[in-house]
């Protein structure tokens, strides 16, 4: 009796400690609505066909007016392939999968000689990786489009995806440095001494115990490049589209936000909303937090 007497008692604490008082439900309020609140006008665009200032909601919707429209209105037109949405969707896939895969082989030898070598000017090492993430954006596109230019690697697929992969890689590199430097050495050297070699080693070893931290850097890489606009404006030359320059494009104008550039401009949240999911769905949050050294 005395047993359960106490139990009741921890759970009615643990449920006192976990509710939520004014101040946390007024801050996990304001934090939804900061978040969620810029996507509401983006949405009810996206289906308006006449929305006008100060009117709260549409004066007319765009599934009224498709019925007596000559030429695709809002969603059929980012649909159909004269928007040009989906062409840009399978480019921003692409290259992102492609820059990621690059990334993370490319970070992960940087990465292991920064953690754990010493080395004559390791710090300006660990400075330069941080250049590209310091340097404004618009004069480290302009110096490459000189260059790949007289390379011939403007306006192609190779030039955007070597262009996307300065800004990746510092994230990359730190994310599996702080993993390299909170892994033992013993199991590698427990392998070594059993006849592994050092690819074996980081095959079969190495590898699967840093895998989270791999995880982690990839979905950085893969969100970082999807939504890379600038670069990919300069050295693509118009020739490559992406969904952050196609929407560029549609509101370059100066005009009101029309359904067409409403929904492209959903279109480009759904990679990161997608790689959201991903993460809450398959990868534990503990995972996650080795993958930052946690």
């Amino acid at each position: 009796m005395i047993a359960r007497r106490r139990a009741g008692t921890t759970e009615i604490r643990r449920d006192d400690r976990d509710r939520l008082g004014p101040f946390g439900r007024f801050y996990v309020t304001f934090v939804v609505v900061a978040v969620v609140g810029p996507f509401i006008p983006l949405l009810i665009a996206s289906f308006a066909f006449r929305w006008n200032w100060p009117d709260l909601l549409p004066s007319r919707w765009w599934w009224e007016a498709r019925e007596t429209a000559r030429l695709p209105l809002g969603w059929d037109y980012v649909f159909s392939p004269v928007s040009r949405v989906l062409e840009s969707a399978g480019n921003t896939v692409l290259i992102a999968l492609l820059v990621t895969l690059l990334c993370t082989l490319i970070s992960l030898p940087a990465a292991r000689v920064l953690a754990r070598e010493r080395f004559r000017g390791k710090s300006f090492v660990e400075f330069f990786l941080l250049t590209p993430l310091i340097v404004p954006e618009i004069a480290v596109g302009l110096g490459i489009l000189v260059t790949f230019i007289q390379l011939g690697l403007a306006g192609t697929f190779t030039g955007i995806i070597l262009v996307h992969l300065i800004p990746t890689i510092p994230y990359m590199v730190r994310v599996l440095t702080s993993v390299f430097q909170g892994l033992s050495r013993d199991y590698e050297e427990q392998a070594r001494v059993l006849g592994a070699g050092p690819l074996r080693t980081m095959w079969h070893v190495t590898l699967p115990m840093i895998m989270p931290g791999v995880i982690a850097g990839g979905l950085f890489a893969f969100l970082i490049s999807s939504n890379i606009f600038l670069l990919t404006f300069f050295i693509g030359r118009g020739r490559i589209e992406t969904l952050p320059t196609l929407l560029f494009s549609r509101v370059s104008g100066g005009g009101a936000l029309d359904a067409v550039a409403a929904g492209v401009a959903l279109i480009v949240c759904i990679p990161g909303i997608i790689m959201l999911v991903l993460t809450e769905r398959f990868i534990k949050e503990e995972v996650f937090a080795k993958g930052f050294g946690g």
